[in-house]
């Protein structure tokens, strides 16, 4: 069943913080999978979880990077993973399995945004390969340690994806490469990746939700000149986040409360915001966000899934 887009009424909301959404939840014994966990709202999703009591595993591309920004952080592991690179993320992926852990929590939150024109694997462009492709093979090789008793698998999307739908026709950009039109188009994938997993994954007791965190200036901005941030709203001229603009620990608090709340149980698939789920976007106002038709859409979403299946060359969802 199909989850709708309304608001179940949770008691959180854009003011409230990762730590807010687990107080009174214990992860003791948990293992969560963090991509991107050691950087911006990645970073604060590590911490919360394990100050709940996870065991929390951070895939990273700079892992000296990642272990330094984690020292202090107990209970936090690092891997080695690159997801522009298919034989990466299966390197990766077996070195989990070998470790016969069950996974609980799996938050694919790593990405680009807005970079200039980059190929990667077999040309394909850089914001579908690494925000969605990787992390849909990610996802794939890693089912065999889904635990029992169900994962929540939770991708970080954006209403970033208000400004496209799937380019069916020209997914990797070959012809008029636009950075903003490739970042929204693979926050679209992670929005349908997560609602078509649910639908295979749900008799298994998987449950998987697409989240956006809100806009919050992280280093996911480092592609994006600073005088753009002021062109674009996000700053005011004295250089202060403009109204409407969350601190990393209320941007984490959506995909922590997607990965962890047990009011989402009958929910899956659902698309998230402000720690509830979205309602149907009713304004092009990326502020406001919600959730838009092409990002929600079922038959798209089937669709995206047998097209990431074969240019990946995995399907472990049947």
């Amino acid at each position: 069943m199909i989850t709708k887009q309304l608001k179940i009424g949770t008691g959180f909301g854009a003011h409230s913080t990762a730590d807010d959404v687990l107080a009174g939840i214990d992860l003791t014994g948990t293992t969560a999978l963090v991509t991107g966990g050691y950087s911006g709202l990645g970073l604060e999703t590590t911490r919360a979880l394990a100050r709940a009591g996870a065991h929390v595993i951070v895939p990273a591309r700079r892992p000296a990077t990642a272990e330094q920004a984690l020292h202090d952080i107990p209970r936090t592991e690092v891997y080695a993973l690159d997801l522009a690179e298919l034989e990466s993320v299966r390197a990766f992926s077996e070195r989990f399995l070998e470790t016969g852990r069950p996974l609980d929590i799996l938050i694919n939150g790593a990405g680009l945004m807005a970079c200039p024109e980059l190929r990667v694997g077999p040309g394909w462009e850089a914001h579908f390969a690494i925000n969605h492709l990787g992390h849909f093979a990610l996802t794939q090789h890693l089912r065999p340690a889904f635990a029992p008793a169900g994962t929540r698998v939770v991708s970080v999307a954006s209403s970033g994806h208000f400004l496209s739908d799937i380019r069916w026709d020209d997914i990797h950009f070959h012809t008029g490469y636009d950075r903003w039109l490739a970042y929204a188009q693979s926050k679209t994938a992670n929005a349908l990746f997560a609602l078509h997993l649910d639908t295979l994954g749900a008799d298994s007791g998987l449950h998987a939700f697409a989240v956006h965190p809100g806009s919050i200036l992280t280093p996911l901005q480092r592609h994006i000149p600073r005088d753009e941030w002021l062109v674009q709203g996000w700053v005011t001229p004295d250089g202060k986040p403009a109204d409407g603009f969350k601190s990393p620990e209320q941007g984490a608090a959506t995909a922590v409360w997607a990965a962890t709340s047990p009011l989402l149980d009958s929910h899956g698939g659902a698309y998230c915001q402000d720690c509830d789920i979205a309602e149907p976007a009713a304004t092009d106002d990326m502020l406001i966000g919600g959730v838009k038709p092409w990002a929600a859409d079922p038959e798209a979403a089937s669709r995206l899934w047998e097209l990431s299946s074969r240019l990946t060359g995995m399907n472990a969802f049947r």
